[in-house]
């Protein structure tokens, strides 16, 4: 008898399986599986499976003694361990309420109702326990601990204790094994859905790792957002694909002349929602044209994702499709890690764009700090050879117009070495012609870098520093020595001087606000705000040694 029980659960069983494995094999099925969360139809369509899962293992049952032995509880621990409580108990009180009416007065219907009913409580606390990697070992625990369940009750609750006795031990073992191992193998099965669910997040994330490496440059080179669209079209098969900000259409692209952007500004009353609530929007029907109002053409169907800026909404991004096929839960996601995304490099674009403007704007205005001081000694060294030697006020006038001319053209660029040490030559005539035989200068720069490209006006400032702060507190007066060599992948240019030496104090509050030393903390600010760091500044014995590493 123990043999004959046994064969036929497991025949009854290999029904079970086959009808889970067709189950697991639709396109319906698989989408559900997918999920990252059950919607209430999901919830209800998976009930109904796991419940006529549940009845066929009722129907199928063998009669030993007016008991049924059977695989019911396969359907309930399978639908509660593998979609969670909510279908657990739903088929679990399905599945029961049906073995009540299906065989009313035999010792075993009340008893193994009930156990389906609570079966259904057990797999929702099991649930919460397992996980992807050991889900059918408490698949098999839930199995076992139903059927003992119901077990136990057909002795505590049969009228005849000795038929309730003889039964249990008759079908006890072959309705433990073919439940606990049937729920293992079910779940196995299922098993190959959850992976393939894996496989296609691999390619959804290398799909996505794709297209952020082809939509990049757009957003680092603050571009038109057109080609953008066009990449998420041709990489998802879209018709056409639209972002928008708050009111208006920013970009957009279609496939062809059939689909066209109908308007710039937001009409739809989805995408306002979208825009108010923050969540995604899907749109698989065409009944109503309103939703798809944007873009002219047969569309069918359309994901709306919102696009954020911190924690506002600042956007939307609007993927339509010509058929309800393409609304997909692979491509919902899809579209939701694209949205942000583009959030994160509108975010991030942004924040480069002000961080270009404040450094450019500092750098201007380091740059106009520096004009009016130099521009102010050019003219008091003019004034003073205009009535005494006009040729010599000439040749000042002359080496002053080509450094205005210089600035003015340059400034805020980078500049050839060559011609930034043109400007510096133009500036010390000026001074020369001032100040005679008790300044010189002295320029060694290596042939090859000659044409290395440096911030304009940086290095006449320190030459300027060097001769009204070294050269010219020494009554005897001094040299300049500017130095460029080259050094790794860039040079290292260095000015030194025989001066009274730079005081220790200016060189300890070099990073401090500019109030004094106009020239040399203006240098150093600009050097550090292009390169990262500023100069570094030397007292020797006799003199100063400034020295800068330029890229």
């Amino acid at each position: 008898m123990l043999f004959k029980l046994l064969s036929h659960l497991f025949n009854n069983l290999g029904y079970i399986i086959a009808i889970a494995f067709f189950f697991t094999k639709l396109k319906r099925a698989k989408d559900i599986f997918t999920h990252k969360k059950y919607s209430k139809k999901d919830v209800f369509i998976l009930s109904c499976f796991f419940s006529i899962l549940a009845i066929i293992g009722t129907y199928t049952g063998a009669d030993y003694r007016g008991a049924i032995v059977n695989v019911r509880n396969i359907g309930v621990v399978v639908g509660g361990i593998l979609a969670g409580p909510e279908v657990g108990i739903l088929s679990g009180f399905i599945a029961g309420l049906h073995r009540l009416f299906i065989d009313a007065d035999p010792i075993t219907t009340i008893p193994c109702a009930t156990a389906t009913m609570i079966g259904g409580f057990i797999t929702a606390y099991l649930y919460k326990k397992c996980n992807e990697k050991n889900f059918y070992l408490y698949g098999f625990l839930g199995g076992f601990l139903v059927e003992n369940l119901s077990m136990l009750l057909i002795l505590v609750m049969g009228k005849d204790f000795e038929l309730a006795k003889d039964i249990v031990s008759n079908i006890y073992f072959p309705m433990i094994l073919a439940n606990a191992v049937g729920v293992s193998i079910v779940l196995l099965i299922i098993q190959d859905i959850i992976e393939e669910k894996d496989i296609i997040a691999g390619k959804q994330a290398k799909l996505s790792l794709e297209i952020a490496n082809k939509t990049l440059p757009y957003f680092r080179n603050g571009e038109s957002l057109n080609e953008v669209c066009k990449i998420i079209s041709d990489s998802l098969g879209a018709k056409a694909v639209v972002i928008t900000n708050e009111k208006y259409i920013t970009a957009s692209y279609s496939t062809s002349e059939d689909f066209k952007i109908a308007h710039t500004d937001i009409k739809s009353e989805v995408t306002k929602k979208v825009l108010k609530t923050g969540k995604i929007c899907i749109i698989g029907q065409c009944d109503d044209v309103k939703y798809f109002q944007c873009v002219t053409g047969k569309i069918k169907s359309c994901i709306i994702s919102p696009l954020f800026q911190g924690d506002k909404v600042s956007g939307t991004l609007k993927i339509y499709f010509d058929t309800k096929e393409n609304v997909t839960a692979s491509n919902q996601y899809l579209v939701e890690g694209l949205s942000l995304l583009i959030s994160t490099q509108l975010e991030l674009s942004s924040v480069e764009n002000l961080k270009t403007m404040a450094k450019e704007a500092e750098l201007k205005a380091l740059q106009t700090q520096i004009n009016p001081h130099f521009l102010f000694n050019a003219l008091h060294t003019t004034s003073f050879f205009v009535r005494k030697d006009p040729n010599k006020a000439r040749e000042i006038i002359i080496d002053l117009s080509t450094y205005l001319r210089y600035n003015l053209e340059n400034s805020c660029k980078l500049v050839p070495l060559e011609m930034e040490l043109e400007q510096v030559k133009a500036y010390f005539n000026i001074e020369k012609a001032r100040f005679g035989d008790k300044i010189s200068l002295n320029i060694d720069v290596d042939e090859n870098i000659k044409n290395i490209s440096i911030p304009s006006l940086i290095i006449q400032p320190l030459v300027e520093n060097s001769i009204k702060h070294g050269l010219l507190k020494k009554r005897e007066g001094g040299f300049v020595n500017i130095i460029a060599k080259k050094e790794n992948k860039g040079c290292l240019i260095t000015i030194e001087d025989n001066g009274v030496g730079i005081d220790q104090k200016i060189i300890d509050n070099l990073d401090d606000r500019i109030d004094k030393n106009i020239g040399l903390k203006n240098v150093h600010n600009r050097i550090k705000l292009i390169y990262g760091k500023g100069l570094v500044v030397e007292k020797l014995e006799t003199g100063t040694k400034i020295s800068f590493y330029i890229e």
